[in-house]
Formats: structure tokens, C-alpha cells, sequence
């Protein structure tokens, strides 16, 4: 057999077991004395096992199981070989079958290893009822034979279910009556209500551990036990000329011969519940009417009565029904309740009185007028028709009654009685005295909250000030401007408001010093009965937004949502991803927020709180500025100041350094305007005579030409032509023409072959050469060389005649520009061109190196033309000024500038 199989069977044969574990499934291999025994919880029990021949055991070899658990051999008791008992404490723990087993292997559970079993049924022992009590109850118009009983049972099982007996004894006749239970009440019946006799009563418990009887209950007198029916009809009866007594009357339940009686009384005011019972004494006796005294006028009154047995050992019937009765009207014996409210007025030195007051008291009556006097005038009737209502409720009403204007420097007195239908009540007066001759206030006020009432704590004024003769407190609901007032005695210095004051409401509480009714000088402070958390937190909103900062402003809680007063604000901000908060005081309604990160998105709401709570507001989202306020002026105003300040630095540099300028870069003629193409010799724009203060400049023009070569003699296709545009031609000054010039040349003065232009800066332009007939202040100018190309016949040098002008050719690489005329004698100054600079009847040619140039008058000067000199010889004459008008060394007509390398060819 394999394992899985021998488990099976192990769990068969155990069930087989529990279901066959009762005292007749044992075979009979032995016994338990007692058999399934009720043992008693908190005592020993003792049990004895014998062990049959068939169980092939002695007592050696019995042990005992309880519940599972073995017994210690200790609690065993050999009597015989065959016979061994046990003794175990019985407790609520003890388990719930004891086994006698046979001393084998204990590995496995079978039935031949158990002798014997019994069942233990635990309880506890009976204990005695206690409290036991009787009555009998009226039937009909005699006591009913039924005697009902009820006891206190004693400590026990709730599974247990015990047998009450319940016995009673007439002792006279020897009369026994028994009834069963099985609960805590019982009900004796005899023939007949043993009145007048005696009774012993009393019950038994049974249980199956025993019996226990109750204490005798002694009964002399059964009128003791009886509870009869309230009284019948009664009645209350109102007498008109009595306003504080009602008459009650009602009937016997039942006759005094067979039960004699006495009476309880009890009354209140309708809807009060607060009840007041007639003194027992007062009611002793079995008369059937009472006359309830010291009752208060006009008032409506509950009465219930009952009644029990006269001796006063048995139980009281049940309250009669309510019966409800009023008394009659009586005039008020209290004076009404007179205030006032001071109104300012506006701009005004007068006050505005407004006389209010509140029924008597003892009002004793509806309340139909009052009659007023003001300061020294006549009584005046004022009729209420309201009041009926609030004279006969626990609320007194206010009533306004009279306005009138009071000057701040005068005082005023007002008096009041109060009537109803049968008189007036006594006199009220109110003085109310100047406004600036009000008596001292009290020295201090405070509030404060206890058992769920809000008490007022003051101090009485100044020692100086004596005469107070009662206070007044006064609170106003600041909601609605509800006003009401009580008054307190002058010794006393605290006090509970007894008005009916709301929860979570804001009051103004004021005391009043009373000096012999003239009111004193309010001191005013302001209260909750109870406070909360704000029904809402405070509204937010960004007032002004910054770079870092944040201005944010939010509105006060409204009134009827406080519900408290405000501790403080807390104001929460979320920066950079984190949260971040600052508690401000209750009267602050806007911060500054700083250390905000800027040109980002910020959230911010507001919390407020009181000593209940608090309460957040919602959330506000902004963002900040990139820039603060005035910092993007502040950067433009920066630039501007600096580019103006550089603006200047370079102008006043310039102005300073106006002469390096004008050589770094030099003014430069517009061709456009040059008058050169229109002049001619034979026709001279101006004929002015020259003036010897002015003295041209001369420019020396290196001019690189061809080695020593007549350029009429050079090979016209030597020199590579790349555009007609270069033709002679096209750079011809218009001046006139000669045989010479029929040959074209090539010029690259033209920007537009700028390829070439290193190939062809040796290359020549015809230029005309004037040469002037008349010197430079009387000079001659020096002959120049006869050539087969001269055109006219020039003078010697230093010669003063008049000679007509010739021309000659020049050659010179710089392009030819033209220069204004300057008129001398309007003091205007010739533009010249870095390069060249011309006059009518004067072309100059400049070297780019050599930036000198030679200005002359137009008017008395001929042409000039450049005479060829030997090279490396120069002659220069200097000006009989010295210098030119331009600062520059002056030159004579008769310098010749050296020509490297030039030859003058026609």
C-alpha cells in the first residue's frame, strides 16, 4: 500500500470516529463512572475508568484525555488493576468529551486504543432571585385576584435554562398558591384579594445542580401592593375676582372602603414642560378638590392629579390627562422697560432720541397702551395692538413708541406707564443727560463664552464716580441691526446674556451705568456666541505685477460669511514649482510678493482663518515681467546718452583733426559741373586783370611715358586697343585740333577694364597745353623747344608781350577732371580734386603721389603750357608771397616740374 492510500484511510477512520463518539459508540472494553455527568464550573470533578478483559489492559496502561489535552498522571488514582480514576478542575475552559484511553503508540487514532468516553455539561450552580416585588392592579371598581411578581435572577448560563417557582401563602387560612416560570416575572392567582391579610411570598430557582429559594417577601397590609386608576374628572375652574388661584376638583377611582386613598398635584405654564408639584402634605387627606395659589395673572396652566394607597407603601396610579385652565387679568405690577437709541445727526449739534420699550414683566394682562410724557409736557397715549401675542409668550417684543430731536447741549427725560384692562402699571422714567456732561463709563468690559452662553464681564467706573444704581446691557446684531437689553443688579460684574443670540453671528455688546435712571457713557465691545471656519475664503486679485514681484490685493470676507473673527491671512504662492507662504495681521488686504521668478507663470491664493478654522480662497494664476518697471526706459535712455555721447566724441574729434581729414580724404570735384568743354581762347568766359595775391597751385605730375619715344613715331598697333570709347577722339578737350592728333590713343583711365588696368597704367592720354601769352605777375615763362608740332610761335622767356595763346599736346596717364571757377574778387575759394584741378583756359594734370595743386585766376592769366626741361634739372621762382592761398609753398608760373623719363612730342 502506498502512502497517498494509507492517508485516506487515516482520514476515514477518523471521521468514522467523530461521528460515533458518543458513551454507547465505544465498544466495551471498559467504563466511566459517572455516565454524561452536569459538573459544576469552579469545583473538581472526579472520574473513574474500568477497564474490561476484552480491552486486554490494566491500569498501568490507562491514560486520560480532556479535550484533547492528557492529563498529568499526577491527577490519577490507581484503586484496582482494573479500575483508575481522575480528578480535574472544571472551568469554562475545560474541553468538552473526557476519554479513557489505552497507553499504545499514540501515532495513530483508532478504536481500540479508547476505553471509554463521557460528555461534561458545564454550568453554574443557582443563585438566589433577589428584588422580589408584588402588585395587583384595579379591576373595575374592586382589586384584581391576580397578584403579579417580578425577581432578579441570579448569576447564570445563558444556555441554561432554569425552572423559577414562584409561591405564595396566605397566612391566616394557611392558604399556599405556587405557580412556574421560566422567566423573571410570575403571577399568583387567588380566589379572592386577600385584603386586609397577611401574605408571605416568595420564588425558587432550579437548575440541575440544585435549588435556591428567595428571601420571604412579608406582606402585612396587601393595600400595600395595589395600583389603582388615576383620578376621574378632573376639572379646573378659573374665578375672575382670584387672577392667582385656579380651583382643581376631581373623583375618587375607586371607594375608600376598599382602598383608601391620598392625592398628588402638579401644574405649569402651557408649552413650558417645566412642572411644579402641590407639596405632598398639602394633599394628604381623601378630599376630591384643591385650590392652586400664588399663580401668576392672565396666564394659561397644565393640572394633572394622582393618587396611590394612603399609607403611602404602594404605587402611585398614573398622571390624570392634561387639563388646562386661565387665569383672570390684574392690572401690571411691574413698570415697563424703558430704553432709548441716540441717532446723531448729520452736520447737525442735535441728537435724534428714538423711545423703545418692552411690556412689564408682570405685565398680568395683554397690554393695550402706554402713556408717555416727554421732559415737562402732557401725557400722551400711545396705543399698542400687538402686544397680545408677546404678553403671553415667554419673548417680550420691542416696541417703538416715540421720536423726538434732542440738542447736544440739553438733557432730556422721558416717563412710561403701561395699561391693561383693569389698571396702569407704576411709572418708568429714563433720563437722558448732555452730551458732553455724560457720566463716566464702566472701567473695563470683556466677554467671554461658557456653557454654551456668552457671559459679560465688566468693571465699575471710578472710585470718583458714585451713584450707579444698575447697569444696562445692550447688544446689537451688526448684521441686521437687530436691539435688545437686559438689566443687572449694581453689585454685580458679570453676567449671561439671556436674549436669544444666534450662533456665528457678530454682536456689539455695551454696558451702561445707571446713575438713578440717567444713562452713563457707553464702553462698547464686539463678540460672537459662537465662531467657525469662513463659509468662503478671500477673492484675490493682482493689483500690480513686476519682474520679481507681485502687488496682490483681495476683499474682506462679507459679515455673514465670517462667521468669526479673522486671526490672520495667510498668503500662499507657488514659485519655481514650489509652494511657498507668508502670514499677514487680520487688517491687512493687500502685500508685495517678492523673490517671484520672473517672465513666469505664478499662482496665489489667500487663506483665512479664525480660532475655528480657516478656509483658502481660490487660486490666481499671472505671470511676471521679463523687465521691470522703467528698466527697458532706463537700458534706451543708456543707449541714447552713450550713442549721443560717441556722436559728439567723433564730432568734436573731427572738428580737431579737420586737416588730417582733409588729407585722408580730400574733397573731390564733381566732373559733371566742369566748364572746361566750353571754353576757348578766342572767346574767354571773364577778362579780369590778374591779381598778384593769388597764386595757383602747381601740381607736379610724375608721368611714366615710353622710353624717350616720339609718340607720333610709335606704332599705332603696338598699343592694344580694347574699346573704340579710347579713341583720341573721345578724349579730346574740345580745345581745338592739330596734325598730331590724329593718331588715336589708348587710355585706361576708364574704371571699367579694371582687368587690364595693371597692363596699361604706362599707357598715354592727349592732353591740351596752354601756354600763356602773359607771365605770372610780368614773368615770361620759358620758351619752349620748337618742334615740327608747335601750332604757334611762343615768345622768349621773361618776356612781357603779349603773345597768342598756343597749345600743345600733353601726355599723362591721370584721367582728366574738371574744377569750378573761383571768383576772386567774391572771396570764394576754387574745389579742388586730388587729382587735377582746372580753370578756364588752365588743364593740369596731378601725379596721385604728389598731391599739390596749382590754382590760377581765371581773369589776366593766358594759357600755360608745361615746357620740357632736361632731366634731372628744375627750376623753381618763389612767389613774391611766399605761399600759396591754400598754406602751401608758393610756385611760380616759371617752375618747370621734372618729367622722369618725359619727352614733349608734337
Amino acid at each position: 500500500m502506498d502512502q497517498s492510500s494509507y492517508r485516506l484511510l487515516q482520514i476515514l477512520a477518523l471521521a468514522c470516529l467523530a461521528c460515533r463518539l458518543t458513551s454507547s459508540s465505544f465498544p466495551a472494553y471498559g467504563t466511566i463512572v459517572p455516565q454524561s455527568p452536569t459538573v459544576e464550573i469552579g469545583k473538581e470533578f472526579t472520574a473513574t475508568c474500568v477497564v474490561y478483559e476484552a480491552a486486554k489492559a490494566t491500569a498501568d496502561d490507562i491514560y486520560w484525555t480532556s479535550g484533547g489535552v492528557t492529563v498529568p498522571k499526577e491527577q490519577y488514582t490507581k484503586i484496582n488493576d482494573s479500575a483508575v480514576n481522575v480528578t480535574i478542575l472544571i472551568t469554562r475552559e475545560t474541553g468538552k468529551w473526557l476519554l479513557c484511553k489505552k497507553n499504545e503508540s499514540p501515532s495513530f487514532l483508532n478504536k481500540s486504543k479508547i476505553i471509554h468516553g463521557i460528555e461534561l455539561t458545564k454550568e453554574y450552580p443557582p443563585e438566589k432571585p433577589e428584588n422580589l416585588s408584588c402588585m395587583a392592579v384595579q379591576s373595575g371598581r374592586q382589586i384584581s385576584p391576580n397578584v403579579t411578581c417580578t425577581w432578579q435572577p441570579g448569576k447564570m448560563d445563558k444556555t441554561i435554562s432554569p425552572t423559577f417557582t414562584l409561591f405564595g401563602s396566605v397566612i391566616a387560612t394557611n392558604q399556599n398558591y405556587s405557580t412556574k416560570s421560566q422567566r423573571s416575572s410570575g403571577c399568583i392567582y387567588f380566589s379572592t384579594f386577600p385584603s386586609y391579610m397577611e401574605l408571605d411570598i416568595w420564588v425558587e430557582v432550579e437548575t440541575k445542580l440544585g435549588k435556591v429559594r428567595s428571601d420571604i417577601l412579608f406582606i402585612n397590609d396587601p393595600n400595600d401592593m395595589v395600583k389603582t386608576n388615576p383620578p376621574s374628572d378632573v376639572n379646573i375652574i378659573s374665578e375672575k375676582n382670584f387672577s392667582r388661584t385656579l380651583l382643581v376638583s376631581w373623583k375618587h377611582p375607586i371607594h375608600e372602603t376598599v382602598v383608601k386613598l391620598k392625592y398628588n398635584i402638579r401644574f405649569c405654564t402651557v408649552g413650558s414642560g417645566d412642572w411644579t408639584e402641590v407639596p405632598p402634605n398639602d394633599t394628604e387627606s381623601s378630599k376630591e378638590s384643591f385650590r392652586l395659589q400664588y399663580l401668576k395673572p392672565d396666564m394659561e396652566y397644565v393640572v394633572q392629579v394622582r393618587c396611590m394607597h394612603y399609607t403611602g407603601n404602594g404605587y402611585w396610579s398614573d398622571w390624570s390627562t392634561n387639563t388646562t385652565a386661565r387665569t383672570p387679568e390684574d392690572k401690571p405690577t411691574s413698570k415697563p422697560d424703558l430704553w432709548r437709541v441716540v441717532i446723531p445727526s448729520q452736520g447737525k449739534s442735535e441728537r435724534r432720541v428714538e423711545v423703545i420699550c418692552k411690556d412689564p414683566v408682570e405685565s398680568n394682562g395683554r397690554i393695550r397702551g402706554y402713556n408717555i410724557k416727554i421732559q415737562d409736557g402732557a401725557w400722551e397715549v400711545v396705543p399698542v395692538n400687538g402686544s397680545e401675542l408677546n404678553s403671553r409668550s415667554q419673548e417680550r417684543k420691542i416696541i417703538p413708541l416715540y421720536q423726538i430731536p434732542l440738542s447736544d447741549k440739553r438733557r432730556g427725560s422721558i416717563e412710561l406707564k403701561a395699561w391693561n384692562s383693569v389698571g396702569e402699571s407704576p411709572r418708568a422714567s429714563l433720563g437722558i443727560p448732555k452730551l458732553a456732561h455724560e457720566p463716566p463709563p464702566v472701567a473695563s468690559l470683556s466677554c467671554f463664552n461658557q456653557d454654551s452662553r456668552l457671559w459679560v464681564e465688566w468693571q465699575p467706573p471710578n472710585v470718583e464716580a458714585t451713584g450707579v444704581t444698575e447697569y444696562v446691557l445692550e447688544w446689537v446684531s451688526v448684521s441686521d441691526g437687530a436691539i435688545d437689553w437686559q438689566r443687572e443688579p449694581r453689585h454685580n460684574r458679570k453676567a449671561p446674556i439671556k436674549g436669544n443670540l444666534q450662533r456665528f453671528k457678530l454682536y456689539n455688546i455695551s454696558v451702561y451705568p445707571m446713575y438713578s435712571g440717567w444713562t452713563g457713557k457707553p464702553l462698547t465691545t464686539a463678540s460672537f456666541l459662537e465662531q467657525g471656519a469662513p463659509l468662503e475664503g478671500p477673492s484675490v486679485k493682482v493689483r500690480r505685477t513686476g519682474k520679481s514681484n507681485a502687488e496682490v490685493e483681495w476683499m474682506e470676507i462679507p459679515l455673514d460669511k465670517r462667521l468669526g473673527f479673522i486671526t490672520n491671512y495667510t498668503i500662499f504662492y507657488i514659485t519655481g514649482g514650489k509652494e511657498h507662504s507668508i502670514v499677514v495681521s487680520p487688517d491687512t488686504y493687500s502685500y508685495t510678493v517678492e523673490g517671484l521668478t520672473s517672465n513666469s507663470k505664478q499662482v496665489v491664493r489667500i487663506m483665512a482663518s479664525t480660532v475655528r478654522g480657516s478656509t483658502n480662497g481660490s487660486d490666481l494664476s499671472f505671470n511676471t515681467l521679463m523687465y521691470a518697471p522703467g528698466q527697458i526706459e532706463a537700458i534706451v535712455v543708456a543707449v541714447c546718452i552713450g550713442f549721443l555721447f560717441v556722436v559728439v566724441l567723433i564730432v568734436s574729434l573731427c572738428m580737431y583733426k579737420i586737416d588730417l581729414i582733409k588729407k585722408i580724404w580730400p574733397p573731390v570735384p564733381d566732373p559733371s559741373n566742369s566748364t572746361i568743354a566750353n571754353w576757348s581762347p578766342d572767346f574767354p568766359s571773364k577778362a579780369v586783370s590778374p591779381k598778384e595775391s593769388v597764386l595757383g597751385d602747381v601740381s607736379v605730375v610724375e608721368v611714366d611715358v615710353f622710353d624717350r619715344k616720339s609718340l607720333c613715331e610709335e606704332d599705332k598697333a603696338g598699343l592694344p586697343l580694347k574699346k573704340d570709347k579710347y579713341l583720341s577722339e573721345e578724349h579730346s578737350s574740345g580745345i581745338g585740333g592739330s596734325s598730331c592728333m590724329s593718331t588715336p590713343r589708348q587710355s585706361v583711365s576708364d574704371s571699367e577694364e579694371g582687368g587690364d588696368s595693371g597692363q596699361t597704367t604706362t599707357s598715354t592720354v592727349q592732353y591740351s597745353s596752354v601756354v600763356a601769352s602773359n607771365g605770372y605777375k610780368g614773368q615770361s615763362p620759358c620758351p619752349l623747344p620748337q618742334s615740327p608740332c608747335t601750332l604757334l610761335q611762343t615768345p622768349q622767356c621773361g618776356s612781357s608781350q603779349s603773345q597768342t595763346p598756343s597749345f600743345a599736346r600733353s601726355e599723362s596717364t591721370q584721367p582728366l577732371l574738371d574744377s569750378e571757377e573761383s571768383q576772386e574778387g567774391s572771396g570764394q575759394s576754387h574745389q579742388r580734386n586730388p587729382y587735377f584741378s582746372r580753370s578756364p583756359g588752365v588743364i593740369e594734370s596731378r601725379d596721385p603721389g604728389d598731391r599739390n595743386q596749382l590754382e590760377m585766376e581765371e581773369q589776366g592769366l593766358a594759357s600755360l603750357r608745361f615746357c620740357p626741361l632736361e632731366e634731372g634739372s628744375q627750376q623753381t621762382t618763389p612767389t613774391d608771397e611766399g605761399q600759396s592761398p591754400d598754406g602751401q609753398p608758393g610756385l611760380a608760373p616759371s617752375y618747370m616740374p621734372q618729367l622722369k623719363g618725359h619727352r614733349q612730342q608734337c
